[in-house]
């Protein structure tokens, strides 16, 4: 009795071609994070299932990647958790022996974290998996529509960063 439902997934309808829009969903921020949820909800689903990774768990294992170790201060920020979080996931990964902690050398009031061979291994998975996702994803274009893509999503990415920039200088 005590579990918890399971959270059914709702069908993600595309609007029929011509369709009317509201006007939030025909913005360009709203499709594309549309667009970036369904990603990370299929990509949460794969290394669940692959190498059993929380979607927390996972972003720690991505972005120690094959870095030298980095403080938990350091992974925090960079993944954009607070270090609550990071601890309780870090807990768990270093039981099961997918990430190392040592004092280190050059402060010893700083934990340093690094993935293991174990968690190395989870990370190639992670990265092969990626790879694997982002062709299927970009299978039906051509090379040149894949290029222009991207050079579409650069300079939509600067002018997004200058904009937010924008609204730290006014806030």
């Amino acid at each position: 009795m005590g579990r918890k439902p399971k959270q059914m997934d709702l069908p993600v309808e595309m609007p029929e071609q011509g369709a009317e829009l509201a006007p939030i969903t025909a913005m360009m921020s709203s499709r594309l994070m549309v667009l970036a949820n369904l990603l990370k909800r299929g990509a949460m689903l794969r290394y669940k299932r692959t190498v059993g990774l929380s979607s927390v768990e996972y972003g720690l294992v991505a972005n120690l990647g094959r870095h030298p170790p980095m403080s938990v201060a350091r992974l925090a920020e960079t993944v954009g958790l607070d270090k609550g979080q990071i601890s309780r996931a870090l807990a768990d990964l270093v039981s099961r022996k997918l990430v190392a902690k040592a004092v280190n050398p050059k402060d010893n009031r700083e934990v340093l974290v690094s993935l293991t061979k174990a968690g190395l291994a989870a990370h190639d998975a992670i990265v092969a998996g990626g790879r694997e996702r982002n062709r299927r994803l970009l299978a039906d274009l051509s090379d040149a529509e894949v290029a222009m893509l991207l050079g579409h999503l650069d300079q939509l990415t600067e002018k997004a960063a200058r904009m937010l920039a924008d609204e730290r200088d006014l806030g």
